[in-house]
């Protein structure tokens, strides 16, 4: 189950970044399906996993594609709520050319996702997996934490953006990227802030460092673990393939840190293709 954000993608192709108030010509454009809770549930899919998308969309026609373009993954979205007074959100995407990116967005319906609307969601049976974001309120956050806890499922918190989490966040596995960390941590390197957001949670923390792989914080210690090398033509949705692939991967019962080398992996093949999602890769892709 996710809870998160669910976005159209506007992308722009350029040669390099524009500085502030800086105009760069020259680029291609190209729209996808995102959100970063919408991609970590494509990544969990293509991975083979069932997945229910619990979040919010306009009733305009970017949500009619967001939600077909979900669908056709093969995505439950009957938790996604329509809602008529707000425009589905939008990310306006700026990536250069090797790979890096700059990312605005509007938050549109994915705002107004509140915590009943995630509590009626959460009809959980058997075992699994709740994956949350920090583009939805909080409220939404802490009714799918909660929800997770009384039917027995893991959850895991990728909190992107970085912003004040939730009180009770004891049992949550974490999973921010090194700057997101630091900030979280008021830490000035990711090794302190994994510890210390270990200590808050007393459950596992994931940094992730991009190229140079992740750290893992858990009962048994820290461990640096590497990604695999690979040609970069998009790191937009790397950080989602992490979480989607985690979340996954822990949910057919795999080893934590197995499970992290996994997602590591796949994260990195998702760089080989422009797009949050396109490159997202299938099971038999992921070594």
């Amino acid at each position: 189950m996710v809870v998160g954000s669910i976005n159209v993608d506007l992308v722009v192709a350029v040669a390099k970044l524009p500085a502030p108030g800086e105009t760069v010509n020259g680029g291609t454009f190209a729209r996808y399906g995102g959100g970063k809770g919408a991609n970590q549930a494509v990544a969990a899919a293509r991975l083979g996993t069932s997945v229910k998308m619990v979040g919010a969309v306009g009733t305009d026609d970017f949500g009619d594609d967001a939600l077909k373009s979900l669908a056709a993954e093969g995505i439950d979205t009957t938790a996604v709520t329509r809602l008529d007074d707000v425009p589905t959100g939008v990310a306006v995407i700026v990536v250069d050319g090797r790979g890096e990116n700059q990312i605005a967005v509007a938050s549109g319906a994915n705002s107004a996702l509140t915590g009943e609307h995630v509590k009626t969601a959460l009809s959980l049976d058997g075992t699994g997996v709740v994956l949350l974001g920090h583009e939805v309120p909080q409220d939404a956050v802490r009714a799918g934490v909660e929800g997770a806890r009384n039917a027995g499922w893991t959850p895991i918190l990728n909190p992107a953006p970085a912003r004040e989490m939730i009180d009770d966040i004891e049992g949550v596995i974490l999973t921010p990227n090194a700057d997101e960390a630091c900030r979280l941590a008021d830490a000035n390197d990711p090794v302190a802030a994994a510890t210390q957001l270990y200590r808050q949670t007393n459950a596992p923390v994931l940094v992730t460092l991009g190229a140079r792989g992740g750290l893992l914080v858990d009962a048994d210690g820290m461990e640096m673990l590497s990604a695999p090398t690979v040609k970069v033509v998009d790191t937009t949705g790397a950080g989602d393939a992490v979480n989607g692939a985690l979340a996954a991967e822990l949910a057919t019962g795999t080893d934590l840190h197995d499970a992290v080398r996994f997602a590591l992996a796949a994260a990195t093949l998702s760089t080989r293709a422009a797009g949050a999602r396109e490159g997202m890769p299938r099971r038999d892709e992921v070594s």
